[in-house]
């Protein structure tokens, strides 16, 4: 996700930033809070200190209870990368997840925006509450988290139902006893609430901002909250914040099952390609048998750690390289050698999804994802609607339903009740707010961005003729250009325009 290439070069004119953005904090006014109690936090001033090629880090203030502003204080991570030119403002951008690093995703600022965008703006990554490096919540050890991965999530008996119920309460029962005082607190509104101090403490008087995946959802709480602080919003690879919990997982899973389908149709093209059939039908009937063999027979694991690479991490390494159509390739050879009984490279490919380290640790992503989930959406208590949510999604995606539906067990055990609901947003007052989606986007399906537009009041389709998850930054010059423009002169394109696909 984030690419740290730092060059010696740039040390100098890191410096020359530092100088810039302090004369920057000093001419910059005092912000309103929506509060009196909440003056204190948009008032503050930033300690930015140097943190590398031409970056600067600092954290900012906020209250864990923003209904008792006077109580306990958490801090918000920050890392800023100056603009190069004339200076619009900030732009605060989130990768996804949720359980995403903003500050991550920030350190690749220079490929994820355009030189003209970063010319513009202060980018500006944040780890939202919960995450990274801003009071993350933690569960379990990294051995734990491999047996949780590893449960069967594609049931086929009673005993393995039952182990994977005691296997999510587990997780809930961890995050209750080591987290239990963050949970209540971690959810979107708060985070959306955390956004708009840091807004005020940056000095913008409206908020310009990036999401992806789930910073789309970010987003547009942020704009329902907060609709007449919007300056602009790019809300990529749309979230659709009115679709119940257990529907919006079958239709992700259907999601994965077009961009698989998408996969098989440009791997026939090589010659390389490692199915022996040369149709849809018979390349997924041969993928079904890889899991079958997978959930019978766990597949080799070259990497000498002692998993056992079953169904479920299978899965999860083929559904990794979805994501980005760059990493086809990758998938090709990767099935060719788990076909042949050798499933590393999908394993390796499984510890990117789920940020999994080569010692065994993990990052906080999979439980503050898990944490925020469960605090946004009112999901079912009881295992049953679940494994009636798996029949309904193997309908329409047998290969990913099961997967994909009982992901979210654990909220049924959850320790803390959700705060959120599952309604539309509308934004009521804001100015035009850019929603993009991707015709055959694995996670994010493109009805979501429909969705997502038309409920909000000021929302404007972005449509883009492509594979992979999200759309700025890869490889539409259409995208992008609408994007930077947007962004830099609020010229919002016209509503339903579709990007052509890449040639």
């Amino acid at each position: 996700m984030s690419g740290r290439v730092r060059r010696v070069a740039a040390a100098f004119l890191a410096l020359a930033l530092v100088a810039t953005g302090c004369a920057d904090e000093q001419e910059k006014p005092r912000a309103e809070a929506p509060t009196p109690a909440l003056q204190p936090f948009y008032s503050q001033t930033l300690d930015w200190k140097d943190c590398g090629d031409g970056f600067q880090c600092s954290r900012a203030e906020v209250p864990l209870d923003y209904s008792a502003p006077s109580g306990e204080k958490i801090g918000i991570s920050l890392i800023r990368l100056p603009a190069t030119g004339k200076r619009i403002g900030s732009l605060l951008i989130n990768p996804g997840g949720p359980g995403g690093s903003g500050v991550e995703y920030a350190r690749a600022a220079r490929s994820v925006l355009s030189e003209k965008v970063r010319s513009r703006f202060d980018v500006i990554g944040f780890d939202p509450r919960g995450v990274g490096e801003s009071s993350p919540v933690r569960c379990m050890s990294g051995g734990d988290l491999d047996a949780y991965v590893s449960l069967d999530a594609s049931p086929d008996t009673p005993a393995e139902v039952k182990a994977l119920e005691d296997g999510s309460k587990a997780f809930a029962t961890a995050c209750g006893a080591k987290a239990g005082r963050l949970l209540p607190f971690v959810g979107t509104a708060d985070a959306a609430r955390d956004m708009d101090v840091l807004r005020g403490v940056l000095g913008d008087s409206g908020l310009s901002y990036l999401g992806k995946s789930y910073g789309t959802y970010l987003g547009a709480v942020y704009a329902d909250l907060f609709p007449k602080k919007v300056r602009a919003l790019v809300l990529d690879g749309a979230v659709d914040p009115s679709v119940p919990a257990l529907k919006s997982n079958e239709t992700q899973a259907k999601g994965f099952e077009v961009a698989m389908t998408a996969f098989l149709q440009d791997c026939f093209e090589d010659g390389a390609c490692p199915f022996s059939s040369r149709t849809v039908e018979g390349a997924m009937k041969e993928l079904s048998d890889l899991l079958a063999r997978a959930d019978e027979h766990p597949l080799k694991n070259g990497l000498g750690d002692g998993r056992e690479i079953n169904e479920s991490w299978t899965v999860l390494g083929v559904v990794t390289p979805l994501y980005n159509r760059d990493s086809w390739p990758a998938l090709r050879e990767a099935l060719g050698h788990a076909f042949n009984g050798d499933g590393t490279d999908l394993l390796r490919m499984a510890d990117l999804m789920l940020d999994r380290k080569s010692d065994g640790s993990y990052s906080n992503q999979t439980e503050s994802n898990m944490a925020i989930n469960c605090v946004d959406h009112p999901y079912p208590k009881d295992a049953a609607a679940y494994a009636e949510g798996a029949v309904e999604a193997r309908k329409v995606a047998p290969h990913f339903g099961n997967f994909v539906m009982w992901g979210s067990l654990p909220c049924a055990y959850w320790p803390v009740a959700p705060k959120g609901t599952d309604k539309k947003l509308t934004a009521a007052g804001a100015p035009p707010i850019v929603v993009v989606g991707t015709s055959r986007d694995p996670a994010t399906p493109y009805e979501w961005a429909e969705g997502l537009a038309s409920q909000l009041s000021s929302g404007v389709l972005l449509g883009f003729d492509g594979d992979g998850h999200t759309a700025y930054r890869t490889g539409s010059e259409c995208v992008d250009k609408v994007v930077d423009d947007y962004l830099i002169s609020l010229k919002a394109p016209k509503h339903g325009t579709m990007c052509p696909k890449i040639t």
